[in-house]
């Protein structure tokens, strides 16, 4: 049977001077689909009031009039029977198109996060904090690393407000092919990570119950740097895909025949693409421990954290011994890796005795907007500008990284090349807009601040 919860608006005069649900009266900002899902599963006893903020544009107009249809419903759907009870509806307090006006409408208590990281900074701003006196937690759902101490350098010097980071968004979630009101949900992460800039916080804790009761394990780690770093696009992405092979592919604008996580020639992972993930890792623990954060063991945290392989691929003492092994045992482990999931290892076999293909996910492309700018794919514009700001603060920390110094070189030699080829007006502004040394300079500032 389908969850349906649904809040009527009480009006300011009349809102409970004390929290009777974990997170109080709760703003999501950004309006895709995670911040839908999270608000339907918020509504199950973790917030009273809930309101969702989009910034003005196109799609903020279009979700304004669906939920003048829908009496301001939104609808979270799940795959799978399993987890069934967590879909439902819920009815918002509040829809707001910018930023006017929040202050007063709303006495908001915790706020959620929704938008891309890079974004973070500007939603603060725009929030206007020293006027939202009740506000006491913020939840960053996806953000980047830094991006804790990014938004800690925003908030009024006067006030003591608790900022949580995850190390993912916990779900994988699109919107409903009919309505932006509704949302999909495919699949839930097996295990995410949570860290406060608060070392007692209450809200944490809360965090981590409501995660918890979605069916995703949530640890709780020392320092928001700690979760940050627990994301596996970190450690993959920029030795998969900042490549000549992966470039090749991303930088034409034709549909590529190749796939993003095959063995050569119909992929880019290598011998040497192996090593230099290898290489990274080592390089980014070294750095993670001068951050006084605890480093991952790769292999143990690809196999448990995110997608197994059969023991008969990779033994248990492998596993959980991989940080003590030599360098080229641990190479070589990560390629028995990948290649024991060119293929789903736990799906079953058809007629042909051919199991899910796995592996075959097509690279995305270089596209225009509508006003035929070029774009760089998500993958890898983003963890190049990730990878940027960790080698720039382990820089300011006198930590070599060196590899990934090669990787920033490569990546900014084939963007300069790119944009040479198509003129710099046929180039999205976002694309040139690095604002990466000022945030290495403000989340280093803070860090020492904080330390």
């Amino acid at each position: 049977m389908t969850k349906q919860a649904t809040i009527h608006n009480q009006g300011a005069a009349e809102e409970q001077e004390i929290r009777s649900s974990p997170f109080g009266n709760t703003l999501l900002i950004g309006a895709g689909p995670a911040a839908i899902h999270v608000a339907v599963q918020l509504s199950h006893g973790w917030s009273d009031k809930l309101g969702m903020l989009n910034r003005e544009g196109p799609h903020a107009v279009r979700l304004n009039d669906e939920l003048h249809q829908s009496n301001h419903m939104i609808t979270s759907r799940l795959q799978g029977e399993r987890l069934q009870h967590l879909t439902g509806s819920v009815q918002l307090h509040h829809f707001y198109t910018g930023y006017n006006g929040i202050e007063v409408e709303g006495n908001w208590e915790t706020i959620f996060l929704c938008t891309p990281c890079d974004s973070y900074r500007e939603v603060i701003r725009s929030l206007k904090l020293d006027r939202m006196s009740t506000v006491s937690t913020i939840i960053l759902l996806s953000p980047n690393f830094g991006s804790n101490l990014l938004v800690h350098s925003e908030l009024p010097t006067d006030r003591n407000i608790d900022v949580i980071s995850l190390s993912t968004y916990f779900a994988a979630t699109k919107f409903d092919s009919t309505s932006i009101t509704t949302v999909y949900t495919k699949a839930m992460k097996k295990k995410v990570y949570v860290g406060s800039s608060h070392s007692n916080s209450l809200s944490i804790i809360h965090l981590q119950r409501f995660i918890s009761s979605l069916g995703v394990a949530c640890e709780v780690v020392s320092n928001p740097i700690e979760a940050e770093s627990r994301s596996i696009t970190m450690y993959v992405h920029p030795p998969l895909f900042i490549n000549e092979f992966s470039l090749d592919q991303i930088l034409h604008p034709f549909p590529s025949k190749k796939f993003m996580y095959k063995l050569y020639p119909e992929g880019p992972i290598t011998p040497q693409v192996i090593h230099i993930m290898a290489q990274l890792w080592r390089e980014i623990s070294r750095f993670l421990s001068s951050c006084r954060s605890e480093p991952i063991n790769l292999l143990q945290f690809m196999n448990d954290d995110n997608y197994p392989v059969h023991e008969e691929s990779l033994s248990r003492y492998e596993i959980e011994h991989f940080v003590e092994l030599e360098t080229t045992q641990q190479e070589y482990l990560l390629y028995i890796r990948y290649a024991s999931l060119l293929i789903d290892p736990f799906s079953s076999a058809d007629e042909e005795g051919k199991y899910f293909d796995f592996s075959a996910v097509p690279y995305k492309t270089v596209y225009q907007d509508e006003a035929g700018r070029w774009i760089i794919p998500r993958i890898p514009f983003e963890d190049y500008r990730r990878l940027k700001v960790i080698y720039g603060l382990a820089e300011l920390m006198n930590v070599e990284m060196p590899q990934a110094g090669q990787l920033i070189q490569r990546f900014e030699r084939r963007l300069e090349q790119f944009i040479v080829e198509k003129g710099m007006s046929a180039i999205h502004p976002e694309m040139c807009n690095d604002t990466t040394s000022e945030e290495i300079e403000t989340i280093y500032t803070e860090w020492r601040r904080l330390t």
